[in-house]
């Protein structure tokens, strides 16, 4: 085994440093007060879970699992997502509890990540699990509530694409004929490869029209008009229902008024094989990863022997911070109060007077400064107390 350097980190796990911390909590602060506004109490789920349960129920591939055994034997994971371990607790302990259900979290979650992939093994989620509602007004709310929360970050830009794994899995079987090709096919959907997309069609066995239909799945993207693209080219009576419960959630999405902020696109396939019917992702024009996704998983809690509809979201805090940029870098950095010894009462007094009316205020002792006009350009108000009190020895920058 290699030996490790000293200041080497384990794969995928990062320093969150104070700058973009405050940030980072800034955000999360931002999203938690507008998702309470709509009714949803916090719940929180331990750090490690048993692999039986929510390890398989995750759906997370079992490569990318933290694992360890407790002293009983059991196989442990690191919560690899915040759905399940919901579900677990929705199945259990809040199973009497009044239906439908509104719970939020915040959290991190672990997923082990190939040394050539350069993605986090730990990030930190925020969402919401609306659970007992299986009609298009439950997904109408959550994905209305994904804007509401990115338009009070002030997010540059960002858009919604919205689809619906039900209509790509009837798509998909009634064009290939079998699982096995539709699973490959549905891979080359979620890992967006268009062109491997095009070239295994090219080479399968259809006729003209089904190549043509199967092709034409990847042109499904753009304004609601694109519903009536897909009628002419899907045929199931599955497919077809998916389309019917989509052109009642863009009704009802109309009616929140958040009309220019999501697009249809019905390529969309997630990573999470329990998502049954409406799926979404979030994008900001600022970074080339979805700062957050969701979708109605119906038969999750099922596998916790309890039947009952669902649907949430989850966004990443990390790619939110990195599309915010570094326009809030200046948070927190409120006041500072340098002081000689001799004026070090007085200074404390003030400080104390102003932390008690909610400021922030960083004290410190201008010998252990090494360049004190390097160090003042931190902060948005600095205060001297140097020197004989009442000569003139206080000064604002």
């Amino acid at each position: 085994m290699t030996k490790l350097y000293m200041f080497e980190k384990p794969l995928g796990m990062r320093d969150t440093l104070p700058e973009l911390f405050e940030l980072k909590r800034s955000v999360k602060e931002t999203i938690q007060k507008e998702v309470s506004l709509w009714g949803y109490e916090t719940i929180e789920t331990p750090t490690l879970e048993f692999h039986e349960t929510v390890g398989q129920a995750s759906a997370i591939l079992d490569q990318q699992l933290f694992k360890l055994l407790d002293q009983q034997g059991n196989t442990l994971v690191l919560r690899p997502d915040m759905t399940a371990p919901i579900a677990r607790i929705a199945a259990s302990t809040l199973k009497d509890a009044e239906r439908p259900l509104r719970l939020t979290y915040d959290a991190p979650v672990f997923r082990a990540q190939e040394r050539e992939g350069g993605r986090n093994a730990e990030f930190e989620q925020i969402g919401v699990e609306l659970i007992g509602d299986d009609s298009e007004s439950a997904d109408a709310e959550v994905i209305s509530l994904v804007t509401s929360a990115l338009e009070r970050l002030d997010l540059p830009s960002y858009q919604v694409a919205i689809g619906h794994i039900g209509f790509v899995n009837a798509f998909l079987q009634e064009v290939l004929g079998n699982e096995t090709r539709a699973a490959e096919f549905r891979r080359y959907l979620y890992e967006k490869n268009y062109v491997g997309f095009q070239h295994a069609a090219e080479k399968l066995p259809l006729s003209s029209i089904d190549r043509k239909r199967l092709q034409g799945l990847l042109r499904l993207k753009g304004s609601p008009d694109v519903l009536n693209d897909a009628r002419r080219i899907a045929e199931s009576r599955e497919a077809n229902e998916a389309l019917d419960q989509l052109e009642k959630l863009i009704g009802i999405l109309d009616d929140y008024g958040v009309k220019n902020h999501f697009m249809i696109d019905l390529n969309i396939v997630m990573h999470m094989s329990y998502y049954t019917g409406t799926v979404f992702e979030a994008y900001s024009e600022e970074i080339g990863f979805p700062i957050g996704s969701g979708g109605r998983y119906d038969k999750l809690l099922e596998q916790f022997d309890y039947h009952e509809p669902a649907t949430g979201f989850g966004l990443r805090l990390d790619r939110l911070t990195e599309a915010l940029g570094k326009e809030k870098k200046a948070l927190g950095k409120d006041t500072c109060l340098i002081f000689s010894q001799e004026r070090r009462k007085e200074a404390m007094a003030k400080a104390k007077e102003m932390r008690a009316a909610g400021h922030q205020v960083v004290m410190q002792e201008i010998t252990g400064i090494a360049d004190v006009d390097a160090y003042s350009k931190q902060f948005a108000d600095v205060v001297y107390y140097v020197g004989s009190q009442g000569n003139g020895g206080v000064e604002h920058e």
